[in-house]
């Protein structure tokens, strides 16, 4: 073989060689780079740069880190999003029973949020502000229809971003309002020497005959009492062996001057004692309520206090005067009637026993309880015998009652329904309890 040839072989042998080495340096890339400490000189190059200031604001290999840098977008270019917008939540829930449409602002706990002036926009209708800061815009005198609500952004509050619909009706229905507690109060954020000015007629009526002791139960009667705040705390085990057959409890009542729906501050005690002692209950309500609107509210609120409680006897509605300065005082007859009447029917629609409480006198002048036959009466008329002349179902006989376990004086009553205690409603989902039936009146005391 020539030395031309040889060199052509030896050169081909070479580069085949060196093809081989190639791919083989190249499978193994990431060993080489150990064995030589290339791939930590990487590393540490990257260290460096992701340490060291950077125009760009990159981070390392990361192309989006610039996402995370607060300072890299315009600072007018803000997005209100859970994420990066920090502020307390509010959202707003809406209610009408006819002709008018309330909207109440709430917390992420579901409190009602007070001290913001919040603003909402009503399709149609325009702006409307909570001026007043009690976390509630009501408005009247809506026409019937569908109205659209959105709110407007507020500073330092979250607020929803979508527009929400309500129908406002253009009648009423007498059925429970799902939000009504949101509009009770308690005594701490009134002024109760303006609000609660109750003021019973019954007594200005008295003839002097009364009774004032507990009268003990006949064949067609039981005995009991009905108490308020005004009586202080109560001793209901002392009270059971008196021999009280019932009692009937203030849950609250409606501000003579503000129209704020209260709740009686010892209302929740006094239900609780009465019925740890044994002895089976019914509630009353003060009204104020100027419209029927407003007699809904009144016996939504009841129905909210009353239904985690196994409530036997009625719940009745005390209409009487404010001390002649309330806001419902100066009713007329047919209207004020007219408002009884549906918060009778709003209570008896949520499957309660329904009644009404009044003296002789202003059952007689004050209301047209004819228009009331569906319900019971409750009189308050303090002499030996009633000179009321239409039927009643239940009898405060005093109102200067005295009996172990209440320091006050107390009023005393006879009830002349039969009401069957033993049955056990309470899974009912907040039905009435009792069983009403044999219902008489004008009975004397002494039966």
């Amino acid at each position: 073989m020539d030395s031309k040839k040889l060199r052509r072989t030896l050169f081909a042998v070479v580069m085949v060689f060196l093809m081989i080495t190639v791919i083989v340096f190249m499978m193994n890339w990431e060993l080489v780079e150990k064995k030589l400490g290339w791939k930590q000189n990487i590393q540490e190059v990257d260290m460096e740069i992701e340490e060291s200031p950077s125009d760009e604001k990159q981070v390392g290999n990361d192309l989006s880190a610039f996402l995370q840098d607060e300072t890299f977008f315009d600072a007018e270019n803000k997005y209100k999003s859970i994420e990066t917008y920090s502020g307390k939540s509010v959202s707003f829930l809406m209610s009408s029973v006819a002709k008018d449409l309330r909207i109440m602002f709430v917390d992420s706990s579901g409190e009602l949020i007070t001290g913001a002036p919040f603003s909402v926009n009503i399709q149609g209708l325009g702006e409307y502000t909570d001026d007043d800061e009690d976390g509630i815009i009501y408005i009247d005198k809506l026409r019937a229809g569908e109205y659209s609500v959105s709110m407007k952004e507020m500073e330092g509050y979250r607020v929803p971003n979508t527009v929400t619909s309500i129908k406002v009706k253009q009648d009423i229905e007498y059925r429970v309002l799902d939000s009504v507690e949101y509009l009770m109060l308690t005594e701490k954020e009134i002024d109760v020497s303006k609000e609660d000015t109750e003021e019973r007629s019954a007594g200005q009526d008295a003839d002097g005959t009364e009774t004032t002791e507990l009268v003990p139960s006949g064949r067609d009667s039981t005995t009991g009492i009905d108490v308020s705040k005004w009586n202080e705390t109560i001793d209901w085990e002392a009270v059971a062996q008196e021999g009280v057959d019932f009692a009937i409890i203030r849950c609250g009542y409606r501000g003579a001057k503000s129209g704020a729906l209260i709740i009686d501050p010892l209302y929740q005690e006094n239900m609780e004692g009465a019925i740890e002692a044994g002895i089976p209950v019914g509630v009353y309500f003060f009204t104020q309520a100027v419209n029927e609107v407003e007699a809904v509210e009144e016996a939504s609120m009841v129905i909210e206090l009353i239904k985690k409680y196994d409530v036997d006897y009625p719940v009745f509605l005390d209409s009487e005067s404010a001390g002649g300065n309330g806001r419902a005082d100066d009713l007329e007859t047919e209207e004020r009637t007219k408002i009884h009447k549906a918060f009778l029917q709003t209570i008896a629609s949520a499957g309660y026993e329904a009644g009404i409480y009044g003296s002789a006198n202003w059952l007689d002048k004050k209301v047209d309880t004819g228009k009331l036959s569906d319900y019971r009466i409750w009189l308050a008329e303090y002499a030996e015998v009633p000179s009321y002349k239409d039927y009643y179902q239940m009898w405060q006989y005093t109102s200067k009652g005295t009996i172990d376990g209440i320091s006050t004086n107390v009023d005393l009553n006879i009830c002349y329904m039969k009401i069957d205690t033993s049955i056990d409603h309470s899974d009912s989902a907040g039905g009435y309890s009792g069983v009403v039936s044999g219902d008489t009146g004008n009975v004397p005391t002494n039966e």
